[in-house]
C-alpha cells in the first residue's frame, strides 16, 4: 500500500471509531508507531481536526468523509463475506446484513455491480448442520445485550442430561467453534463463566437490568484462560490408514491434535487431549483404519467399547427385540 492509500485508509478508520490507538493502526498497516505518528501530522497539516488524548488515542472532532467508493475487490470481499453470513448465521442477522449490502452496492460503480451480479451465483458456502435448531431470531438480541451490558433471561436445554434451566446471565462475547454459534456469559447461577450453544436457548429475555464489565472478563480474556486450562490431558497417538484422512480434517482438532508424520500407507497423528472417552469412542468409528500405539488406557478403553458392543449384538441375535 502506498503512503497516499495508507492516509485515507487512516482516515476511514478514524471514523469508524470514537477513539482509535496509535498501536491499532500500527497493527492494521503494519507499520511503526513512528510512522503512524508521521501520518496522523501529515493529515493535520492537510486540514484534518484531529484530535489527541495521551494515552487514550487519537479522534476526529468535526469531520466527515464524503460516501466511500469500493474497489472491485473490496466489492467482491463484501459478497463472500455475504455468503458465509447468509449460511452461518441467523435470520435476525441475515436480514439485517442483506439490507445493509444493498446499501452498499448503490454506491458502486455500475461495472462494479454487474461484477457482483456475474459472481454471486459462483460462489457457494455449505450450511453446517445444526443439533437443535429451536431459534431463528437470537443473534442479533444477544448482540444488542453484549453492546449494551444487558443481563439475559435463558431458557436452556443441556444437552448432557437432557433437561431445561432457566439463567440470568451477564454476557461476555459470540464466538462460533464446531460448527456452532455460542454464547459466552457470567453465569449467575452457577457464578461462573458458562459456554451456552445458541441453537440450545429455547427462549431468551433480554431484562434490560444492567450490568458492570469492570469486574467481568472480556472475550478474549475468557478466551485465552481456556486455552491455558487446567484440565488435566493425556498424550495419545494414533495410526490412520492414509486413505481415510481425509475424513479426518476438521473432527481432529476436536479432540487436541497436534501434528502428525506421514509414513507412506499410514499417517500417525499426535493428540494432546483431555477428552480421553471421547477420542476412544471417536477412533473406534474407523474400525481397522485406526490402530491407537500408545497410551495403554485408551487402548483399553476401544477394547471394552468393542467388547459392549460385541456383546449386546449377540444378545439381540439370541433374544431379539420384540
Amino acid at each position: 500500500m502506498n503512503r497516499l492509500d495508507r492516509l485515507t485508509a487512516i482516515l476511514i478508520h478514524l471514523q469508524t471509531k470514537r477513539v482509535v490507538r496509535a498501536q491499532e493502526l500500527a497493527n492494521r498497516f503494519g507499520i511503526s508507531l513512528r510512522t503512524v505518528y508521521r501520518d496522523v501530522r501529515s493529515l493535520e497539516e492537510a486540514g484534518v481536526p484531529i484530535g489527541a488524548e495521551a494515552g487514550v488515542g487519537y479522534f476526529l472532532t468535526d469531520y466527515h468523509l464524503p460516501p466511500v467508493m469500493f474497489t472491485t475487490a473490496e466489492a467482491s470481499a463484501l459478497l463472500m463475506g455475504g455468503k458465509l453470513v447468509e449460511k452461518l448465521a441467523d435470520q435476525s442477522v441475515k436480514t439485517k446484513f442483506e439490507s445493509a449490502l444493498f446499501k452498499i452496492k448503490s454506491v458502486l460503480k455500475r461495472t462494479d455491480q454487474e461484477h457482483l451480479d456475474d459472481l454471486d451465483a459462483h460462489i457457494n458456502v455449505a450450511k453446517p448442520p445444526t443439533q437443535v435448531p429451536y431459534s431463528d431470531e437470537l443473534l442479533d438480541d444477544i448482540q444488542q445485550a453484549i453492546a449494551r451490558h444487558q443481563v439475559l433471561t435463558l431458557q436452556y436445554h443441556s444437552q448432557y442430561n437432557d433437561a431445561e434451566t432457566k439463567r440470568d446471565v451477564e454476557p461476555v462475547g459470540l464466538y462460533h467453534y464446531n460448527m456452532g454459534w455460542h454464547l459466552i456469559a457470567f453465569c449467575r447461577v452457577r457464578q461462573d463463566y458458562r459456554d451456552f450453544r445458541v441453537d440450545r436457548i429455547r427462549e431468551l429475555t433480554n431484562s434490560a437490568e444492567h450490568y458492570s464489565r469492570r469486574n467481568r472478563l472480556t472475550l478474549q480474556e475468557y478466551l485465552d484462560r481456556m486455552g491455558t486450562t487446567d484440565m488435566p490431558t493425556v498424550a495419545v497417538t494414533v495410526l490412520f490408514r492414509k486413505a481415510t484422512t481425509r475424513f479426518l480434517q476438521r473432527e481432529k482438532h476436536s479432540f487436541g491434535y497436534q501434528r502428525q508424520d506421514d509414513l507412506g500407507d499410514y499417517v500417525r497423528m499426535y493428540f494432546q487431549t483431555p477428552y480421553v472417552e471421547g477420542l476412544a469412542r471417536w477412533v473406534l468409528m474407523y474400525g481397522k483404519s485406526a490402530t491407537v500405539e500408545q497410551p495403554d488406557m485408551v487402548r483399553n478403553r476401544i477394547l471394552a467399547l468393542a467388547e459392549e458392543i460385541q456383546a449386546h449384538y449377540f444378545e439381540q441375535a439370541v433374544a431379539p427385540m420384540p
